[in-house]
């Protein structure tokens, strides 16, 4: 009786044939292009402001006179001249710069209407969500797809720091001799040779902030399950602080709103230093006052904070200074500056640009890379069929691959002893990636000299993936203990990912509590 053929295993490269290499090749063929999109649109978005201004000057552009009309003079007058214009949110835009217009944004319509604000007229109007920035802006976050598509993009921020880690795995070479060979291009060499060295030594210089792009891409998707965990490692309560946020004015048949003059001076009050960059006003009877306050901690773009004040009394319902953890006020107002590279002016701003590039060359010579190893398998598949027939026609693999498995299994030490011996080795991977995570902030931030806030950010970001990858652990070594190993099915890679991760998140938590308690005002 003739054994049937079995279909061909993949005819791995040496260097994939480990966990990480299957990885950075599969997650790179399934999601590389949506990474390569959504970093193409995130570098547009760089220079984003620049963009809109260059292609919009008739509305941005206002004719620079004596003085500026202030938030509390300038909405009463645009009130009193457009009385069925509505006022959702007004923009201050750059309030620095003399010849920019503010703007007033009617969420129900999405009209923006561009105001002088020297005169309080009207000199222009558009439909944002029609403009070429916020198109862009919905591409790079949800690829224009309802509601999965921020998930979508979200994943991919993950995938793509994957990719980053799976990726630099890869790169290290076996002996220190080849370091040369692996940091280089060898033009002289073939193109496929050529290819292959771009993509190293690409992907090698570009790591450090690519991996903070997709840290901070994350956050920002995820941030229903990011801003709690910071609250809690902060020990604040996440409802709480979901109270806060939802904090609603004491509305009463007589209540009066108070004029826009008084809710100013209580902002000046709470944030003397800070600069009113926005105003979403209150959609309904107990609606509040949001003030977005920008101060200048940060020497290129001001730090953004937060003040929720009753329109009737004035109270101060939430100061983000005061209410907000340390991380939270980071979160608040390093996020997007950091993940934009706004924060440290134009020098980080085209490291961001290119960086957001570097997904899209890294997706094309990788691909030039694995390609014509998958036509080379695919041809010579028929070749080995007869070969892997042959081999299997007999027991006598399949049996001595089921006594080398149990033979592993039996040398394998009681679950107890296997987990402290993985937490040890967890421990001393913990050690070494630490300090490379502030040193990836660093990194990014040395071109614009400001190097400890960014470090100190990405490992207190990076605890909250940390933490996140360790529920995921946990979950799994439950199911493990509950369900696998009653019927002698347990798997002990599990175990090995619950410890290592174990270990992660005892060294990054200690680092994270340490940073809150330095007394620094780096966030």
């Amino acid at each position: 009786m003739e054994s049937k053929p079995q279909p061909k295993k993949l005819n791995w490269s040496k260097h994939q044939k480990r966990w990480f290499g299957k990885w950075h090749l599969y997650i790179g063929i399934i999601a590389g292009a949506i990474v390569a999109f959504v970093g193409l649109t995130g570098s547009i978005l760089v220079f984003q402001d620049e963009i809109d201004r260059a292609l919009n000057p008739e509305l941005f552009k206002v004719q620079a006179q004596k003085q500026k009309l202030q938030v509390e003079e300038i909405v009463p007058l645009i009130k009193k001249n457009y009385p069925k214009l509505r006022i959702d949110y007004l923009m201050l835009n750059n309030f620095k710069n003399p010849n920019e217009a503010y703007s007033v944004l009617d969420l129900k319509s999405n009209e923006e209407t561009f105001i002088n604000p020297y005169t309080g007229k009207i000199g222009g109007k558009r439909i944002h969500t029609s403009s070429f920035i916020h198109i862009v802006t919905e591409l790079h976050r949800t690829l224009l797809i309802p509601v999965a598509g921020r998930y979508i993009c979200g994943l991919a921020s993950l995938c793509l720091l994957i990719l980053t880690i799976s990726g630099l795995r890869l790169w290290i070479p076996r002996k220190w001799k080849q370091l040369k060979s692996v940091l280089t291009v060898r033009f002289n060499g073939s193109f496929k040779r050529q290819n292959y060295d771009w993509h190293n030594s690409l992907g090698f210089y570009s790591s450090p902030v690519v991996a903070i792009l997709s840290l901070t891409g994350f956050s920002i998707t995820f941030s229903t399950l990011v801003i709690p965990l910071l609250f809690l490692l902060s020990g604040k309560s996440p409802q709480g602080v979901a109270q806060l946020l939802g904090a609603k004015s004491a509305w009463h048949a007589q209540a009066v709103p108070l004029p826009l003059t008084q809710l100013v001076t209580a902002v000046k009050e709470k944030m003397p230093n800070g600069y009113i960059g926005g105003i979403a006003f209150p959609a309904n009877k107990t609606g509040t006052y949001r003030l977005d306050i920008l101060s200048g901690n940060l020497p290129k773009q001001g730090k953004r904070e937060m003040l929720v004040v009753d329109q009737y009394t004035g109270k101060v319902l939430l100061n983000s200074r005061e209410d907000f953890p340390n991380v939270g006020n980071a979160y608040l107002g390093w996020l997007t500056p950091i993940h934009y590279g706004s924060f440290g002016g134009r020098p980080t701003q085209f490291i961001a640009l290119i960086s957001g590039l570097m997904p899209l060359a890294l997706f094309i010579t990788g691909f030039i890379i694995w390609w014509p190893r998958y036509r080379k398998q695919k041809r010579g598949k028929k070749h080995s069929r007869s070969q892997t027939a042959l081999k299997e026609s007999t027991d006598t693999p399949l049996v001595e691959k089921e006594l080398r498995s149990a033979k592993m299994e039996m040398q394998l030490p009681k679950p107890g002893k296997y987990f402290l011996i993985n937490f040890k080795s967890g421990f001393k991977y913990a050690l070494i990636i630490l300090p490379i995570s502030f040193l990836m902030g660093a990194l990014y931030g040395l071109p614009s000299g400001i190097i400890i806030q960014p470090a100190i950010f990405v490992v207190a970001f990076s605890c909250v993936m940390v933490c996140l990858n360790f529920i995921c652990a946990l979950l799994s070594e439950m199911f493990n203990i509950l369900f696998l190993l009653p019927f002698k099915k347990g798997s002990h890679k599990i175990t090995r990912y619950f410890a290592l991760s174990t270990a992660f998140l005892v060294c990054y938590l200690v680092v994270y509590i340490a940073l809150l308690n330095t007394g620094l005002e780096v966030f």
